[in-house]
């Protein structure tokens, strides 16, 4: 590496990203399927991060967890050779005062067409706003699977739905704001890289499946990618906001990446 060019030539291929918690089978879910299958198809995206849904119909590669009710999935437009999935415990059980629903991540190795892609499906389970501890300590378990599954070598996403705003200190020891959990594993926001300088909200009460819950707008979804591989492999350069129109199809909206690969 040289200063001038400290990761090479970069990149100038592609891969677009698409996370988004999609709200399980809440609502009137058929109605809502039709819109989130619509806003998938329309975008066209090479990998899909969902939460809460295991979109079987999609017509991708397909890996999700169980429980079959609130799964994490990963959709590629390319083989899945390799996942794993874990639960990521942080705080009390949920059946104890102030228990928290523990997290749960997959891990899908892609067999991409310029090299393996890692990618992340996460949801953090502790969705209250006085749940930062839990947060905290479920992203530590998260960062130590990542860590354990994956190779330096190769580009690594982490996307999904995280109940924490960018300033919170569970987001901040993943950007590097804070002390990373995991030495030299620090990973670049798609929004704040690559967005077009607004909040980037995906919780927001303009959403009116959201709005009931009275929470302020946050940003709650992200894609994540770690520190950029040779040739900037995973950098962000675009990000925006998606799933957001008149008719939503969720309760939060979804974040669509472009990343260089």
């Amino acid at each position: 590496m040289n200063g001038a060019e400290p990761y090479g030539p970069l990149i100038g291929t592609g891969v677009r990203v698409l996370t988004w918690n999609v709200w399980g089978e809440e609502g009137p879910y058929a109605e809502r399927a039709a819109r989130i299958e619509k806003v998938v198809r329309d975008l066209s995206p090479d990998v899909v991060a969902l939460q809460e849904w295991a979109g079987q119909r999609l017509g991708y590669e397909h890996a999700a967890t169980l429980p079959a009710r609130a799964p994490v999935t990963v959709l590629s437009r390319w083989p899945i050779v390799r996942q794993e999935d874990r639960l990521l415990p942080g705080g009390p059980p949920p059946q104890e005062k102030g228990g928290v629903l523990p997290g749960r991540a997959l891990f899908c190795e892609l067999d991409g067409p310029r090299g393996p892609l890692q990618v992340f499906s996460v949801m953090i389970g502790a969705y209250r706003l006085g749940d930062s501890q839990a947060r905290q300590e479920q992203v530590r378990a998260l960062a130590a699977f990542v860590r354990e599954v994956t190779s330096r070598r190769h580009p690594t996403l982490v996307c999904g739905d995280f109940n924490a705003p960018p300033d919170s200190d569970e987001m901040r020891m993943l950007t590097g704001r804070a002390a990373t959990p995991v030495p030299g594993l620090v990973f670049y926001d798609a929004w704040e890289v690559a967005g077009d300088g607004g909040p980037g909200c995906t919780w927001s009460n303009a959403n009116p499946w959201a709005r009931p819950a009275l929470y302020p707008d946050r940003r709650f979804d992200y894609v994540l990618s770690a520190w950029p591989r040779a040739g900037g492999a995973g950098h962000p350069v675009r990000c925006e906001v998606v799933g957001d129109g008149p008719e939503p199809g969720s309760d939060h909206y979804g974040v669509l990446a472009e990343l260089r690969y």
